[in-house]
């Protein structure tokens, strides 16, 4: 019987074996990612610009196919928060003493779990990783694989050579040895065993080279990412920086880095903070 009598369903299924599959079905959804930040937590004004930092970070990832941005603010109770971590398949933590956060609410922290549990990508950025007391460093290290934690945590604002820990590591494509005005935490509590972290950068402090930026892939599966830097407002305008924190987002989901770095390039007034 010649093609042009068959059914139509069946001409669709020749068309498919002729063309392949991707002709007849639609690409792979979009990875969802929610970057989530807090208001003012009393620090001067250009530094700890939480919401204002987010957004440079969703302008970058915007261009980027396959990714799919969210940027919501967690102050108070966040009642929507559980649900909107479930939603996602990455989250981006850049707020006021975010390890304590996670732990203060029994369902944010089983939407965390959960979403670690299922392969999702973690990524935290300076405050975001810590917390004055030491209770909830253990489980916020479970899932992000670094926590400035406890009393006995170090931090210090100052002018460093940085440099790249692993060269070869697709979060650091495109980014070189650089030096930089910024506050580090530093001697950071990470996993022990065969378990721990790789650093990513590390700064010169006090004479010793820490590690302030990392990559873990979680022993239950998924990837992690931390940097301790990003105190200053002032320090997004540097392409290194926005380009390590974007590719460690497309790390952490599972989504290819450029060979040479993520292109990154975004106007002057992205990095303006309103006046308040």
């Amino acid at each position: 019987m010649p093609v042009a009598f068959l059914p139509r369903f069946l001409c669709l299924v020749l068309a498919v074996w002729v063309a392949g599959p991707s002709s007849a079905y639609s690409a792979d959804p979009p990875k969802k990612v929610l970057l989530v930040g807090s208001g003012p937590d009393g620090h001067p004004p250009t530094t700890h610009e939480y919401a204002a930092g987010l957004e440079i970070l969703a302008k970058c990832l915007k261009p980027v196919p396959g990714v799919e941005v969210a940027v919501a603010t967690a102050d108070g109770v966040w009642k929507e928060g559980p649900e909107l971590v479930d939603r996602s398949d990455g989250v981006v933590l850049f707020l006021a003493e975010g390890a304590r956060w996670l732990s203060a609410d029994e369902k944010r922290l089983a939407a965390f779990r959960k979403l670690s549990a299922r392969g999702g990508g973690l990524v935290v950025l300076h405050w975001g990783m810590g917390t004055r007391e030491a209770g909830p460093t253990r489980a916020f290290v479970e899932l992000f694989g670094g926590c400035h934690g406890g009393p006995d945590r170090k931090y210090k604002v100052l002018e460093t050579a940085v440099t790249v820990a692993d060269p070869k590591h697709p979060i650091t494509a495109g980014i070189k040895e650089m030096t930089v005005r910024d506050e580090f935490y530093y001697q950071l509590k990470f996993p022990g065993g065969d378990h721990t972290v790789k650093p990513v950068l590390r700064a010169e402090i006090d004479g010793q080279m820490e590690t302030v930026a990392w990559s873990w892939e979680r022993p239950t599966g998924g990837r992690s990412f931390g940097f301790s830097g990003l105190h200053f407002h002032e320090n997004w305008k540097r392409e290194e920086y926005r380009r390590l924190v974007a590719q460690a987002v497309l790390w952490t989901i599972k989504l290819p880095v450029p060979e040479n770095g993520l292109a990154v390039s975004l106007p002057e007034s992205a990095y303006r903070l309103e006046k308040k």
